[in-house]
């Protein structure tokens, strides 16, 4: 009796929960493959900030203007995987019932968000790799520590720009989460400077930029190549950490009264 209660007592207890880790990573890997398998919006997220810099900032751009387009356009290569990813995707799983089955299985609740988030992520620092890449062919001095920090922003804008998705998201139809995003995606890079200067637009437009978190991110990249700036990076920094709280507080009440 005894050499059974030392042999119970000495057997190391179960666990009471599993890791969450295996959880995690294969959601990560569920959302990786997912983006991956639809080319109509891979190609896209990569291949026309690409395209568009090449044309605007090599072709058509000289000097000043291929350096400040550069960090502008790392930033804006974030906006598409962010604002699309989150939003248009999480308006599909919501009308298509993924969302609520996610919500039924016992996973941790933000692992969905966590592997979306990556997703936007490494698409944004793709492109970047891939804008600093068409930069230093075109002959502008790229140093390594300016490509990291073109790096840094541009993984950094997945935050803000993937909690504005997610808003947008939990608010519209899988029909017109398109439609919706494009009104946000568009006027959003023209208001903030990142297709061109906004000392080339009219004063309205420079006066009304910090209501923008894409200006925000363009403050923070512009000083890497050398540009200059307005305002300081930590105020930027605070500004956009507070949009991406407002916007996830909205559309976590938002998703919690649809269910």
């Amino acid at each position: 009796m005894n050499t059974v209660t030392e042999t119970v007592s000495a057997t190391p207890a179960t666990p009471a929960h599993a890791p969450a880790w295996p959880i995690y990573r294969a959601e990560i890997a569920c959302e990786l493959r997912r983006a991956w398998r639809y080319p109509g919006f891979v190609l896209p997220s990569l291949l026309f900030p690409v395209l568009f810099y090449s044309l605007f900032g090599v072709l058509l751009g000289r000097g000043q203007a291929s350096i400040y387009l550069l960090a502008t356009y790392c930033v804006f290569g974030a906006m598409a995987p962010a604002l699309f990813g989150f939003g248009v995707q999480l308006a599909l799983d919501r009308e298509g019932g993924l969302l609520t089955l996610k919500r039924a299985l016992p996973m941790p609740p933000m692992a969905p968000l966590l592997a979306r988030l990556l997703m936007a992520v490494l698409f944004a620092v793709l492109v970047a790799m891939l804008l600093i890449a068409v930069a230093t062919g075109a002959g502008v001095a790229v140093t390594p520590s300016a490509a990291l920090h073109l790096l840094a922003v541009a993984a950094f804008a997945a935050l803000p720009l993937g909690a504005i998705g997610l808003l947008i998201g939990s608010h519209v139809s899988a029909n017109a989460a398109p439609a919706v995003v494009n009104l946000v995606y568009l006027p959003l890079a023209l208001l903030s400077g990142l297709w061109l200067p906004l000392s080339m637009l009219p004063p309205l437009f420079s006066a009304m930029a910090p209501l923008w978190p894409t200006w925000h991110l363009a403050q923070l990249a512009l000083p890497a190549v050398g540009q200059p700036a307005q305002g300081s990076a930590w105020v930027h920094v605070a500004v956009l950490l507070c949009i991406t709280v407002m916007a996830l507080g909205l559309a976590r009440r938002r998703l919690r009264r649809i269910g």
